[in-house]
C-alpha cells in the first residue's frame, strides 16, 4: 500500500507538472507536446527497468536518465517545430550537459564495478521500479521550464536574461565538469581512503553539486522570457534541483559517509570547519592541508 502511494505522488507531479507546462503551449496531433515529452521521460525508465531488473544491474541506470533528457528536448524541438535561437540554444545546453554527465558517470560506474545504494533495492522489483520512476520524475521538473519555452511557440528575441542565462549556464557547466575531473584524477592517484581537498574541493566541500545547481539556475534565465500563465510554474526546476541535492540526496548523503569515514580525522575535521559544503570561497583558505 505504502508503495502504490509513492508511485501515484510521484505521478500526480509529473502530471501537475505537464499540465502546467502545456498551457498555451503548441500541440502535435492534438495532444500538448510538453505532455508527450512527459510521457516519454517515463516510457523509457519503465522500458529500462526491464533488463536492468532481470540481469539485476544498475550500470545503465544515468546512461539511460542522460538519454532520456536528450529524447525529450529533441522531441520538443521536433514536435513543437521550434526553429528559434532559444529553443535551440536549451536543446543544445541540455545535451551537452546530459551527453558529458551521462558518459562520465557511466564509465565511473563500470570502473567502480557497480553503485553500492542500489545493492539493496535490485533485488525488490518494486523498489527497483520506483527507482526508475523517481528519475523519470527528476528528468521531467528539472527539465520543466525549458521544455515549457520550446514548446511555448513563442519567437523572442533571446534578449539580456538569455545572455545572463548562457553566461551562468556555462560557468556551472565548467565549474561541474572541473570539480569531477579533479576528484576522478585524485582518486586514481590517492584511492577512496583519503578525502580529496585539492583544486576546487579545497574552496567547497561539493563543488560539482554548486555547479549542477548553477547551471540549471542559467537554463531557467534563458527560459523565461518564454514563459506565460501557468508555465510559470515550471521554474521550480532549478529550486528543485537545489533541494533535492541540498537536502535529500545529494550532500547530506555524502556529508554522513564522508563523517563516517573520516570523523575522527583532525585533518578532515579542519577541512571542514574551515570549508563551505556547497558555495565555494573566493580565496583558498589560507592553511589548506593539501594530501601528497
Amino acid at each position: 500500500m505504502q508503495s502504490l502511494l509513492r508511485f501515484a505522488l510521484v505521478l500526480l507531479l509529473a502530471v501537475g507538472i505537464a499540465l502546467a507546462g502545456s498551457h498555451g503551449g503548441v500541440h502535435y496531433l492534438g495532444w500538448p507536446v510538453f505532455a508527450l515529452c512527459a510521457a516519454l521521460a517515463f516510457a523509457v525508465q519503465w522500458l529500462a527497468f526491464v533488463p536492468a531488473y532481470l540481469r539485476q544491474t544498475e550500470k545503465f541506470y544515468d546512461l539511460t536518465g542522460s538519454a532520456t533528457y536528450l529524447a525529450v528536448v529533441w522531441l520538443a524541438v521536433g514536435l513543437g517545430g521550434a526553429t528559434d535561437i532559444r529553443s535551440l540554444l536549451l536543446a543544445a545546453c541540455i545535451s551537452l550537459w546530459a551527453l558529458r554527465l551521462g558518459s562520465f558517470l557511466f564509465r565511473r560506474i563500470h570502473q567502480d564495478q557497480g553503485d553500492s545504494r542500489f545493492d539493496k533495492i535490485k533485488p525488490d522489483a518494486s523498489r527497483f521500479l520506483f527507482t526508475w520512476t523517481l528519475q523519470g520524475l527528476w528528468v521531467v521538473i528539472t527539465a520543466s521550464c525549458a521544455l515549457a519555452a520550446i514548446t511555448s511557440g513563442s519567437e523572442q528575441s533571446l534578449g539580456a536574461l538569455g545572455l545572463m542565462g548562457t553566461a551562468l549556464w556555462g560557468a556551472g557547466f565548467l565549474i561541474e565538469v572541473l570539480a569531477d575531473r579533479q576528484k576522478r584524477i585524485f582518486r586514481q592517484a590517492q584511492g577512496s581512503e583519503q578525502f580529496i581537498n585539492t583544486g576546487l574541493w579545497a574552496r567547497s566541500r561539493h563543488p560539482n553539486y554548486f555547479g549542477e545547481i548553477v547551471l540549471w539556475c542559467g537554463i531557467a534565465l534563458i527560459a523565461v522570457p518564454a514563459l506565460s500563465g501557468w508555465q510559470w510554474l515550471t521554474l521550480i526546476s532549478p529550486v528543485f534541483v537545489f533541494l533535492l541535492l541540498t537536502r535529500v540526496s545529494g550532500v547530506p548523503l555524502l556529508e554522513r559517509k564522508a563523517d563516517q569515514r573520516w570523523g575522527e580525522n583532525p585533518d578532515y575535521q579542519r577541512y571542514k570547519a574551515k570549508t563551505p559544503a556547497l558555495v565555494p570561497l573566493l580565496r583558498r583558505p589560507a592553511d589548506e592541508q593539501r594530501l601528497p
